[in-house]
């Protein structure tokens, strides 16, 4: 019986290890016997039998109270096998649990009604599942990216370590030109290790865009304000207007153009990631601004002008008010 290693044994904590040591003992063993990096492959079975046990509450309270019976449940792992199903009860007292086994799956009840099989491997078929491959899952991760790199691209460094073998890997991050906040970057195979032969899962990458003083993003089409004077506005005029890609485009300003008043610049927006090669639109709002500040000259020009103006802006404030 001196061969028959309890879960804790093959991880090598004690029986009142916290959460924080089974795992921090399971990475350790992991990274040690990986079959990807040249480790021991029954070996890395047994950690992560182990592991799958222990780091569960349920099954790790339900092996406790075998053990506490006597019992040392688990893999046999020295492959004598047991019962034709790969697995060996015993206990101190030198007895065969099996057949107590056997009687709880077949529904005859033991030890308040536990389902052992979940914890022991139950029937061939579960066994024959944990032999299969499996893909490892996704591992995700963000980077900032800064509001030129998002128009125009970039490469960024990058590491991140993998959870189940604690090693820290590297890549180079391509940030596709028109990037946007929030947006996900998908390399396959960077990800968590597979069992049992499985392939590796992906990293994920979530790309943060900081804001740009000027341009604001919606998506590939980008807006901007472009501030006017009145005098711009009400007589009209011509305005240099910078893009985001660096360049500059001419902006004539109708005479009369009102505050508020959009106009828009066809592909001279953000690359369209989802269309390679297309571009957004520029949107330009103008904004009207009025001085507040008038030198006595200023003053008395714009007081001729009032004067002199017999418009009626107010039209249609002064028809509804009428009509109360």
């Amino acid at each position: 019986m001196a061969d028959k290693k309890s879960y804790y044994d093959v991880l090598g904590v004690k029986r009142d290890a916290t959460d924080d040591e089974i795992k921090k003992a399971f990475r350790k063993l992991a990274a040690k016997y990986h079959p990807d990096r040249g480790g021991d492959e029954q070996k890395f079975k047994e950690v992560s039998e182990a592991y799958t046990t222990l780091s569960d509450e349920k099954k790790r309270r339900e092996y406790d109270q075998m053990l506490m019976f006597g019992g040392i449940p688990g893999a046999d792992f020295g492959g004598s096998g047991g019962r034709g199903n790969g697995y060996t009860y015993t206990t101190n007292v030198g007895g065969d649990w099996s057949d107590i086994f056997d009687n709880m799956r077949s529904g005859d009840g033991a030890f308040g009604g536990f389902d052992f099989s979940s914890i022991f491997g139950g029937a061939g078929g579960a066994r024959a599942a944990q032999n299969r491959p499996t893909k490892g899952g996704d591992l995700t991760m963000s980077i900032d990216v800064t509001a030129d790199e998002a128009f125009r691209g970039a490469t960024r460094k990058a590491s991140y370590r993998v959870p189940s073998t604690g090693e820290e890997q590297s890549l180079t991050i391509k940030i596709p030109a028109g990037a946007v906040d929030g947006g996900k970057l998908r390399y396959r195979g960077r990800g968590e290790y597979g069992t049992q032969g499985g392939e590796r899962g992906d990293l994920v990458i979530t790309t943060h865009v900081a804001e740009h003083p000027l341009f604001k993003r919606d998506g590939a089409d980008v807006r901007m304000d472009l501030p006017i004077s009145i005098y711009e506005a009400a007589l009209g005029a011509t305005v240099d207007v910078p893009t985001p890609d660096g360049t500059e485009v001419r902006l004539k300003v109708p005479a009369g153009t009102q505050d508020g008043k959009t106009f828009r610049f066809r592909d001279l927006g953000a690359p369209n990631v989802k269309r390679k090669g297309s571009r957004g639109a520029l949107y330009v709002t103008v904004r009207a601004k009025v001085p507040t500040l008038l030198t006595k000259k200023e003053r008395d020009a714009l007081a001729s002008l009032r004067d002199a103006d017999t418009r009626d802006y107010r039209e249609e404030v002064n028809r509804y008010g009428t009509q109360r």
